[in-house]
């Protein structure tokens, strides 16, 4: 055994109430919230994920159009996720959200107003402007803003850690390895409930908009303590991601903007989005079925060279151009003004609407372990709405960090942690052989991805991309660990390889089409055989079990 074998087998400890992973949206309110109700909590994380970068967050205030409510929210949200949400999540969501922005504008997040109240914007696939946002961008502004506040109730929070393992004792998740690769550092933390809010499936796409800190290590992490993973081949592809200017390449687009009366052109000039929606073109339509219109746009030859379309924001007053102020900086910083010049784009994927099962506290059946944010499964359906993302995070990250510490509190002691415990998480990171570098797996991976589980799909496509992540699945358990820095590498290459395998599974099973899961085989909504989650967990012999459970 190596030094850095022996140092992972017996790490220093600590031990919390609470323990949240995950550095975005979610993880901040998850931790905030927990300690605001008087659970001792550490707040672990690597990154800070796609947080940084979010731009708006639903929340039916009713400040631009006063019908707006809760309710309609939630029936938005059926609708959007083509009737294939979890109602009791949807509802938990709609009903926190309002009360979740009242608490951060306590906290002192400064969202925009315009006036008579708080400014909202208008989303693609929602009723009503419910956006709210920050000029600068909303991400960064609540991150801010909850690191000082965790910083004021003495949040216990550890940067710059990956999760190497979940700890379990009797049966129960009762707290984390955790690994500091810079300084070959173990640390395990024994916790009496863990929070999973690490985000979604991370870069298993060439095309994505997702940051490197996220690699679906949730996920694995989750099927791996017995948990359910729910509508994994749901994978949504924002529709406006920047192809040029180069220097602006992978920033999305908002599509507020679209609200805001910006057509989408095509190369000749023509606003195509009324021929697939034809009473409101860019309008009233959801995010899933607008990226298919894109796509469909430029596969049929009428996009620009580079496989794109344009936003058109020189149509727009300079004033609402200029109200997207990262967005402006980013295009200038990259040579184009926004006012002169339309950027192109086009769809990358972007999100998982699927994730860990959870009920409407949080909970997912396996004791001591919550879930929220997009790690979490079932708010969405087979499509987001537009906003929602950021409308998750900040109103789930708030309810399950306090139902996290009801429990806690309701629930009692501490499981504290054996050796046996600490050497099983450890081995997670320890494999025999050298292989493949992870590096080529992940990339070969990449492309597979995109070609047999992308926008649309079919069954040879499905087949042949199993067959290859398959392979890559059994070469990444190959992988050698001389060293901390490889056993990293290989644990997220065995992450990545298992759960782009189950987005496949799940696109095979899916025998039809519904919002971001595309079948050109199976081209037809099916609500008789269909409406239902795909479900995997694994069985006592560690192989993946499929399943189908009711929609609640």
């Amino acid at each position: 055994m190596s030094d850095w074998e022996r140092l992972a087998a017996s790490p220093e400890r600590v031990s919390t109430d609470i323990l949240v992973l995950g550095g975005g949206i979610a993880g901040c309110r998850a931790a905030v919230a927990a300690r605001e109700a008087g659970a001792r909590v550490v707040h672990a994380y690597l990154a800070r994920g796609a947080s940084p970068y979010v731009i708006g967050a639903n929340v039916p205030l009713g400040a631009v159009d006063p019908l707006d409510n809760a309710a309609i929210y939630a029936e938005d949200m059926i609708a959007g996720g083509y009737q294939l949400s979890d109602r009791r999540l949807v509802e938990a969501l709609a009903n926190a959200s309002v009360a979740s922005f009242e608490d951060l504008v306590r906290l002192g997040v400064p969202f925009a107003r315009n006036g008579k109240g708080f400014a909202q914007r208008h989303l693609s696939g929602n009723t009503y402007p419910r956006s709210v946002f920050v000029p600068e961008g909303v991400g960064r502004a609540v991150i801010d803003t909850l690191t000082r506040r965790s910083q004021e109730v003495s949040v216990d929070t550890l940067p710059g850690w990956r999760v190497v393992s979940l700890i379990m004792a009797d049966g129960a998740v009762a707290g984390a390895l955790l690994a500091d690769a810079k300084k070959g550092d173990f640390l395990a933390v024994e916790a009496k409930a863990v929070v999973l809010a690490m985000g979604g499936i991370g870069r298993l796409y060439d095309d994505s908009t997702y940051p490197v800190d996220i690699a679906a290590d949730a996920y694995a992490l989750a099927l791996e303590a017995g948990a359910d993973l729910i509508d994994m081949e749901f994978v949504q592809f924002e529709p406006l991601v920047t192809v040029y200017p180069e220097g602006a390449r992978g920033m999305e687009m908002p599509t507020a903007m679209l609200g805001d009366g910006a057509p989408l052109l095509n190369a000749a000039g023509e606003r195509f989005m009324f021929r697939y929606n034809p009473e409101h073109g860019e309008k009233r339509i959801e995010k899933a079925r607008m990226s298919l219109c894109i796509q469909q746009e430029i596969d049929e030859g009428r996009g620009f060279p580079d496989d794109t379309v344009v936003i058109d924001t020189t149509v727009l007053p300079a004033a609402t151009v200029e109200s997207y102020v990262a967005h402006c900086k980013r295009l200038r910083a990259a040579g184009l003004d926004p006012l002169k010049t339309p950027p192109r784009v086009r769809p990358a994927a972007h999100s998982e609407m699927g994730g860990v099962f959870i009920d409407e506290t949080g909970a997912t059946g396996v004791p001591g372990l919550f879930a929220c944010g997009e790690a979490s499964g079932g708010i969405h359906g087979a499509s987001r709405l537009a906003g929602n993302g950021g409308g998750e995070t900040m109103a789930m990250g708030w309810l399950v960090g306090r139902s996290a510490a009801a429990a806690v509190k309701r629930d009692g002691a501490r499981r504290t942690l054996s050796k046996k415990a600490g050497e099983a998480a450890a081995a997670r990171l320890v494999a025999e052989g050298r292989g493949t570098h992870a590096d080529a797996i992940k990339a070969e991976l990449r492309t597979a991805m995109g070609e047999a589980a992308g926008l649309y799909r079919d069954e040879a496509g499905l087949t042949k991309g199993l067959a290859t992540v398959e392979r890559l699945r059994a070469a990444s358990a190959e992988l050698g660990t001389p060293d901390l820095a490889a056993a990293l590498a290989a644990r997220s290459a065995r992450n990545m390889t298992l759960i782009a395998e189950l987005i496949i599974r799940a696109a095979l099973r899916r025998e039809e089409s519904r919002g971001a899961h595309q079948r050109r085989d199976h081209p037809g909504q099916d609500d008789t055989r269909w409406h239902q989650h795909i479900a995997f967990r694994l069985g006592e012999d560690g192989a993946v079990e499929e399943r189908t459970l009711p929609i609640h």
